[in-house]
């Protein structure tokens, strides 16, 4: 189904209205609902990024010659960043987001490789299964194979299965501080004495705590080391929309040494239209978010990022402590920043999500084993008691026999039989039909428990695979 180009444009207001009419439907994340996917340092802050945002709106960092003005920015940017995380001579560049950060981190020691080890021509990369997808998808990307390694049973890496995965074609190890599931830290000073060991590379990803640890550590809090001080660790990186509280679009990746960013840039040459040149990913560059950026860290300075941190793990605490109050969940791992699983030994914890989207909460469902994911950040610290009073009564909810969670029961039994006997061209068809029995209507299902619990029984990842790209494909697709 198409969408046919207007023929006429509409007024502003016609515009606007429809606008805020559909983001009434969005998660909540001003009053604190969201847990995941937004950071808000409060109104002042927003007001400011706004501002600093639409100064720059039209901008382009794709020419820093063309306006030196988001040159200074970025270049203040990264040695602001530089002198937080452990090398003040660092250097690097102000991306996207994560994902591009990491991207840029598996494609520079790809690079480097071709050209300090010119006799690996299959390189692999090590990665613990906590590590973020995003380094899957640069594997994809680079032709840099990722060996997964697994957890010690507090949920960190295991440095001794990163050491015996080290192979003659092992060009990059990778740390995460904290890993996104679960917010433990790796043992980065171990795991980056392996690498240094080998003359490889190791990329610590602090997309999450980049901008949280160095506080909490200057607060009192427990710190592992994690950064760039660290012997070894030769790369890293800290999303500035995650706890800096910039705008979205917006991280840094960091480098050891000048030699090792030139293999993350392009340079073409014999261009008609030019030398054009690209430090990363992206050809054109957003201005708003560089510029946004730079705004917040200089109006909340090290004093500001301190009364937050302090605020936003005093919050998290009060929430672990009141999670393991409440009978059948509990905390899952010792976390040492406000990132933590809720898990439990007896409730079906992708119910308890359910009940809590009833309430108008969202928390990312997660896996091996079953959890729900929390970010907390400033935006929950007024929220906290009414949370934990909500989330009492969801579990109070699924610990009560009822007759939708028997006939869920039964769906996912009856689907999984199916999956095992049926062709595979049939299982595409199945897995539309139960999300459409569970409210789905092409999209995501309204009720999501079922769904996960079908998922995470079946036998082969494959297959599971090929779901989601169903699914994903048909939510980008549009529909009246």
């Amino acid at each position: 189904m198409t969408l046919p180009f207007p023929t006429h444009g509409k007024t502003k207001e016609e515009i606007l209205t429809a606008m805020r009419a559909a983001r009434d439907h969005d998660v909540q994340w001003q009053k604190g609902r969201a847990f995941s996917l937004v950071y808000h340092a409060g109104k002042d802050v927003d007001e400011l990024l706004k501002e600093a945002s639409f100064l720059f709106f039209s901008e382009n960092g794709l020419n820093p010659t063309a306006f030196p003005s988001l040159q200074k920015f970025e270049t203040e940017i990264l040695a602001m960043a530089a002198s937080l995380l452990g090398d003040e001579n660092a250097v690097g560049t102000v991306t996207s987001g994560g994902t591009e950060s990491l991207l840029m981190a598996v494609k520079t020691a790809r690079d480097w490789a071709r050209k300090h080890h010119p006799e690996i021509k299959e390189p692999e990369m090590i990665l613990p299964i906590s590590g973020h997808p995003a380094f899957e998808k640069a594997s994809e990307y680079f032709g840099v194979k990722a060996v997964r390694t697994p957890l010690r049973a507090d949920s960190r890496a295991d440095a001794d299965a990163v050491r015996k995965a080290v192979t003659p074609n092992t060009i990059l190890i990778v740390g995460s501080a904290p890993a996104y599931p679960n917010g433990v830290v790796d043992p980065i000073r171990e795991m980056a004495a392996i690498a240094q060991e080998h003359g490889i590379l190791f990329h610590t990803d602090a997309c999450v705590g980049g901008f949280m640890l160095p506080f909490i550590r200057r607060l009192g809090y427990r710190a592992p080391d994690f950064d760039l001080s660290v012997p070894g660790v030769t790369s890293i990186s800290a999303d500035l929309h995650k706890y800096a509280y910039a705008a979205k679009g917006a991280s840094v990746i960091l480098y050891k040494t000048p030699e090792l960013r030139r293999h993350q840039m392009f340079v073409s040459t014999d261009w008609p239209g030019g030398i054009y040149p690209s430090a990363s990913m992206s050809g054109t560059r957003p201005a708003s978010p560089i510029a946004a950026a730079w705004a917040v860290l200089n109006y909340l300075g090290e004093a500001g990022y301190l009364e937050l941190t302090d605020a936003v793990m005093k919050a998290a605490k009060r929430l672990q402590e009141g999670v393991n109050a409440i009978p059948g969940i509990k905390v899952m791992s010792d976390p040492e920043i406000s990132v933590f699983a809720i898990g439990s030994d007896g409730l079906d914890v992708y119910a308890l999500a359910d009940e809590l989207t009833k309430r108008n909460w969202h928390l990312d469902r997660q896996q091996f084993p079953p959890t729900l994911h929390m970010t907390v950040q400033h935006g929950h610290v007024d929220v906290v008691d009414e949370f934990l009073s909500d989330l009492t009564d969801a579990a109070n909810a699924v610990r009560k026999p009822s007759f939708e969670k028997t006939a869920n029961a039964w769906m996912i039994a009856i689907a999984n039989f199916l999956v095992r006997i049926l062709p595979e061209a049939w299982v595409t068809a199945l897995m539309e039909k139960v999300s459409s029995l569970m409210g789905g209507g092409g999209g995501l299902p309204s009720k999501m428990a079922p769904m996960y619990g079908l998922m995470g029984s079946l036998p082969n990842r494959g297959d599971l695979k090929e779901m989601v790209l169903d699914l994903l494909d048909g939510m980008t697709r549009y529909k009246k």
